[in-house]
């Protein structure tokens, strides 16, 4: 498992990033915003809003709220118009770097991530630079005491999953998109508890970091993900477990 997928799911248990809650609610109302101008205000219709719902309700976002930013995305009422835009750089040692963003401001973005990709030892890059080390999956983590590897494997691959990977501590699903649904709620009818479940961006192949520079990537991950305008950020570094645990603490 990459660095990248055990920091998702170290983040997503200790709540490392987005520690308060207006910063959850901006990064969700932005994206309720964006996915219903794309896709309509109908959740049933739309499975971008579906899930972006389902995680402000599990961020107990007050109703009203979700219901307003699905309003403003499709013109109902009048707000802020926020642009989908991708950037990409390189981290310490080489390490590809691809954040999505959500912003009103292209100016006052790029000049934000151009900030902390140099203080912490990374750099911009063109676009296209790194976005091929990348492909869109679907990945479900999960505790590897919670169930056996064969069981595992049978309720996914029956349920459509493409793979099931052993990372020692966890097993990941790992899905094509259009599939991520349809496994996960098998996952979920079996009663198997997991970690993390998101469509994202997986790395082909990985940078292994230690020392300093792995010190510097976790910042760097940090700190663009503190960004409000940044939604997604993805990297292809590996780093030992013991590293991982200790920025969780």
């Amino acid at each position: 498992m990459s660095g990248h997928s055990k920091w998702s799911s170290i983040k997503h248990k200790k709540k490392l990033v987005d520690a308060r809650k207006g910063k959850i609610f901006t990064k969700l109302i932005r994206e309720i915003t964006v996915a219903a101008r794309l896709g309509g205000g109908d959740p049933d219709k739309n499975p971008r809003l579906r899930a972006a719902i389902a995680a402000a309700k599990a961020e107990n976002m007050p109703k009203e709220n979700i219901e307003r930013s699905i309003k403003r995305g499709t013109g109902e009422i009048e707000g802020v118009n926020y642009e989908e835009v991708s950037y990409e750089g390189y981290g310490p040692g080489g390490v590809a770097v691809l954040v999505d963003c959500l912003t009103d401001n292209k100016n006052r973005t790029v000049a934000e991530l151009k900030h902390i990709f140099e203080k912490y030892g990374g750099s911009m890059g063109e676009p296209g630079c790194v976005a091929w080390v990348f492909e869109k999956k679907g990945i479900i983590s999960i505790e590897a005491d919670k169930i056996d590897e064969d069981s595992l494997l049978e309720i996914a691959l029956e349920a459509g999953a493409e793979d099931v990977r052993n990372a020692g501590t966890q097993f990941e699903v790992i899905t094509d998109p259009a599939d991520f649904e349809k496994v996960k709620k098998a996952i979920e009818d079996a009663d198997v508890p997991y970690s993390l479940a998101e469509i994202t961006m997986i790395p082909k192949t990985t940078v292994k970091l230690d020392g300093k520079k792995a010190e510097q990537m976790l910042n760097l991950m940090q700190a663009l993900e503190d960004l409000d305008d940044v939604s997604h950020v993805y990297a292809n570094f590996d780093i030992p477990d013991e590293i991982m645990e200790a920025m969780a603490k």
